[in-house]
């Protein structure tokens, strides 16, 4: 039997959302995690974990389409200084070493070398990428928009211009991009929307490749 929800459960009433919409706890839906990186106006290193963002492209370039940028926060205010970042894609094994930015994120911070990661100026972007992470995507920012109107936090639009894989990680028999060595996912506190306790967590994910199930 499903279970129908359209407004917020009783359970959650008191439940400290930190912004996010009560659904999204409801439904946990997975969204790569990743580490963007940018020059501060003073030209140290920002650092900001980041999921909700969608990769999607056509004929005319492939964008990430980023849907939780806060106005207040650092990215923001780099995104539109430069208008250029990098995206980083770390393995499991870094997660608490990028995860500490978050902890080291003041504005006279170096928040790449505070998380005792190498910090390397991109090839096509003013940026610094992240050497440790397995995968690095070279952005420029095109445009934002609020998705409800004045709302606290932004979608943004970025054009990937280049990227940066790891040899091991290319080879799906070798490290690749799934599985516990690849791309993590964000599962953002997925609770019992009838039984709420009082607490949640988030939760890490990897892709586990099931089968293969089309050619090209």
């Amino acid at each position: 039997m499903k279970k129908t929800y359209s407004a917020l459960p009783a359970s959650m009433k008191n439940m400290e959302m930190y912004g996010f919409h009560w659904m999204e706890f409801v439904l946990s839906i997975p969204s790569p995690l990743y580490i963007i990186t940018s020059y501060k106006s003073n030209g140290l290193s920002n650092a900001c974990m980041q999921s909700w963002t969608t990769f999607t492209g056509g004929k005319n370039g492939y964008f990430a389409i980023v849907s939780a940028v806060s106005k207040y926060g650092h990215l923001y205010q780099t995104l539109h200084g430069t208008g250029e970042a990098v995206i980083n894609f770390m393995s499991a094994d870094l997660y608490d070493r990028c995860m500490s930015t978050c902890r080291n994120n003041g504005f006279d911070t170096d928040e790449i070398a505070a998380a005792s990661l190498t910090a390397v100026r991109a090839d096509q972007v003013n940026a610094p990428l992240i050497q440790e992470c397995f995968m690095n995507l070279e952005c420029r920012f095109k445009w934002e928009k609020e998705i409800a109107e004045g709302d606290d936090h932004v979608l943004a639009c970025l054009e990937i211009v280049s990227a940066h894989i790891d040899e091991r990680h290319l080879d799906e028999h070798d490290l690749g991009r799934t599985g516990e060595t690849g791309i993590l996912y964000n599962i953002h506190h997925p609770i019992h929307p009838e039984h709420f306790a009082g607490t949640a967590h988030d939760y890490l994910g990897v892709v586990q490749k099931i089968r293969d199930y089309a050619e090209y």
